[in-house]
Order: C-alpha cells, then sequence, then structure tokens
C-alpha cells in the first residue's frame, strides 16, 4: 500500500493534477497511496489542513501566505510546496447585467478588460456585490486588482463556494462573479449567467492552485512531500499534453470527483470558453496551464507580490509580508525534490512579474525553459528588487 497521504481538494478543474496523480497510478509509482478527500469550501480545507486532518491540499496560492501571517483566522505557517495550476478563472455577471452593459455600449468581446471593466461599473445599479471562492484568494486579487486600477473603489465580495457560485447569481444573491471552472460555464449551461472575462486578461500567467501543507508537516515527512511532489510533475506533464485531454475530462467529471459533464470540462481543458448560452466557443490562450511555461515552479516573486497585496489591504507590515509571502513559496524544495527527474528549471527564483508580452526563453540547466506572456492588463510589473 505504501505511504497514505490524505490530501484535501475542492472540486475544480485545478484539482486535476491530483486527481490524474492518483487514478493514472503516477502516486502508486512513487510508493504512495492518496486518500483524496474532497471538501465542500477553502475554509473547511483551511481548518482540516490546520488540525492535521489533512497531510496536504490543493490550495489557492494566496491561502499559504494569509495562514502564515494569520490573516486567514488561524496562524500556522504553510507552505507551497509547488504550483498546481496557472489561470483557470472567469469572470461573469448575471443575464440581465450582461444586457445592461450591452445596451450601456459594451460590445460583448470576451478579453477585453478595460472596456470591461468599465462597462461593468457603468451598467451595474449599485456597486456590484461580486461573489468569489474565498477572501484570499487569487479571484479576489484579480478582482481587486483590475477594478480598482480602473479607478474604480474596492469591490463588495462575497463568499460563496465554487459549487454554488451559479445558484447565488440565479438566486440574485451577487450580480457577478470570479470562479474557477468549470462552475462559470455551469451558470453559462444553466442559463442564469454568462462570462465577460478570462482571469488571464488581467494576469496573463497567475499562479491560481498550490500544493500546500504544514511547515511542520514538511520538516517531518521530507521524502513522503518530495514522492508526492514527483508524482504530481508527472500527473501536470500528462495533463499539458493534448492527446490526454479526452481522458482526462472524463476521470474529472466522474461523481467522487466534479461530477459534472466532461463536455464542460473538455472546454477548460482545451481553452475554448462559451460566453453565453447563444455563442460558438472563444479560444483564450493559456486559460489553463498545468506545466507549460515552468507553470509548477513557485517563484517567491509571485509569493511577494502576492503578500504585498494583502498587506496593503490589511494593514500589515510590508516588509513582513514580503519576507513571510518569499518563505511560502518553496522554489528551494521544488529545486530539491524534483532534482534528477529530467525536468528543466529556471536559473533563478525570483523574476520581474508582468515583463513578459510574448513566449520568451530564460536560463535554465538544460536550455528548455520557456516562459509564457505574464503581462499585467495595465503594463504595470512589479520588480522583486
Amino acid at each position: 500500500m505504501g505511504t497514505v497521504l490524505k490530501v484535501g481538494y475542492v472540486p475544480l478543474v485545478d484539482a486535476a493534477p491530483l486527481v490524474i496523480a492518483a487514478e493514472m497510478q503516477f502516486a502508486r509509482d512513487e510508493g504512495l497511496t492518496l486518500e483524496l478527500r474532497r471538501q465542500p469550501s477553502w475554509s473547511a480545507v483551511r481548518d482540516l489542513l490546520s488540525v492535521g486532518y489533512l497531510d496536504l491540499a490543493h490550495m489557492l496560492s494566496p491561502m499559504p501566505i494569509a495562514m502564515s501571517l494569520g490573516l486567514a483566522g488561524v496562524r500556522v505557517p504553510v507552505d507551497a510546496l509547488m504550483v498546481l495550476s496557472v489561470n483557470g478563472n472567469a469572470i461573469g455577471t448575471s443575464n440581465a447585467l450582461a444586457d445592461r452593459m450591452r445596451d450601456a455600449g459594451w460590445g460583448g468581446q470576451f478579453q477585453t478588460p478595460v472596456e470591461t471593466g468599465r462597462s461593468l461599473i457603468d451598467a451595474s445599479q449599485r456597486l456590484p456585490r461580486i461573489g468569489v471562492p474565498f477572501p484570499f484568494s487569487m479571484h479576489a486579487e484579480l478582482v481587486h486588482y483590475w477594478l480598482e486600477n480602473l479607478g474604480f473603489a474596492a469591490p463588495s465580495l462575497k463568499i460563496i463556494p465554487p459549487p454554488l457560485m451559479a445558484e447565488a447569481i440565479a438566486a440574485d444573491e451577487i450580480d457577478a462573479f470570479c470562479v474557477g471552472e468549470p462552475w462559470g460555464s455551469i451558470a453559462v449551461e444553466d442559463r442564469v449567467g454568462e462570462l465577460i472575462l478570462p482571469g488571464s486578461a488581467i494576469w496573463g500567467f497567475a499562479p491560481e492552485k498550490v500544493l500546500g501543507a504544514r511547515r511542520d508537516w514538511i520538516e517531518a515527512n521530507p521524502t513522503a512531500a518530495a514522492a508526492l511532489m514527483r508524482a504530481v510533475s508527472r500527473a501536470a506533464q500528462w495533463l499539458d499534453a493534448p492527446e490526454n485531454r479526452t481522458i482526462a475530462a472524463e476521470v474529472l467529471a466522474r461523481s467522487e470527483f466534479l461530477d459534472v459533464s466532461d463536455h464542460v470540462i473538455d472546454r477548460s481543458l482545451a481553452g475554448r470558453l462559451v460566453p453565453h448560452s447563444r455563442s460558438f466557443p472563444v479560444a483564450v490562450p493559456n486559460f489553463q496551464r498545468f506545466h507549460i511555461g515552468a507553470a509548477n515552479f513557485p517563484w517567491r516573486s509571485q509569493g511577494e507580490w502576492i503578500a504585498m497585496q494583502l498587506a496593503k489591504r490589511y494593514n500589515q507590515d510590508s516588509a513582513l509580508a514580503r519576507k513571510v509571502g518569499k518563505a511560502c513559496f518553496r522554489a528551494d524544495l521544488y529545486r530539491k525534490n524534483l532534482a534528477g527527474t529530467g525536468l528543466d528549471m529556471p536559473g533563478a527564483s525570483e523574476k520581474l512579474e508582468g515583463a513578459l508580452h510574448e513566449r520568451t526563453s530564460v536560463a535554465s540547466e538544460y536550455g528548455r525553459v520557456i516562459l509564457e506572456p505574464d503581462a499585467f492588463f495595465d503594463g504595470k510589473t512589479y520588480d522583486p528588487a
């Protein structure tokens, strides 16, 4: 049976690296048995990881930093061992709000963050209530960064578990949402909402989910942590191979995982979203990545960027937040535990965030690392130096 690991996840397409590591036997090859424990919300993941019911978890990228800073209701040092997925979020609205946006002149283009953001605010009859899955999430960071850098007031965020987002917009509890797939597309399938913008239009290559664990667990279980990282790395590479997409969608669709149509899941994996019930699929470059572009690498500069956003919003000491954010994204363990697997890694552990507007080769051990465009929509960059 090997070492048994209790791993929590929320039913989202970006839990795929963990599901595939278990179902395609990559974990077994490393001497592991994964007990995948589906959770109803991110607060459940936080609480169960904190008390040791879970060994590791599929986590929102800001969660380890927030927990380490004591912002998430508990102060527990938690680290991101690796990034599980990049991008994968979609912003949507109720049908009524999308219609008002069109009536006010919005052209309906799916990847125009400036026009769409201004139209959203102008067409709203109040400060829009925007559903996000957790306060400490890339969803919240994207929405804040998007609207505030367009000059609007801080958005009114309401916390809704991802599987309930379509129900919330149908019940008029929220006007808009930012959520990971398949739950944005489920709102379209149920004809209660419309997708207006992919998250990647705000930040081109944003770390979405991470493999997180308490720091004391990592220190006590270094062999198991390394074995799981190797298994997940293989799963991530498998997922980004186009020929595996159909099998991946069928596995994720099963009742014990996402329990939704494999056709809806396939849209996310293919990066072809259907914005509304009357539209054809729209291709979104890099809508969701699991491995391509060094997607799994836990850049310390990304941990720092997240920490600085949290510090600004929650009145934290910026020097402490910067230190904690960098320390939580464990580039050191990624390099150590995946050494010898043939995986090429960037030569640096930090970079200028938001500077790439096209695919770019960077220094690496084997010379094969090509980073994907990572620009912020407003042209700004974040320099960790």
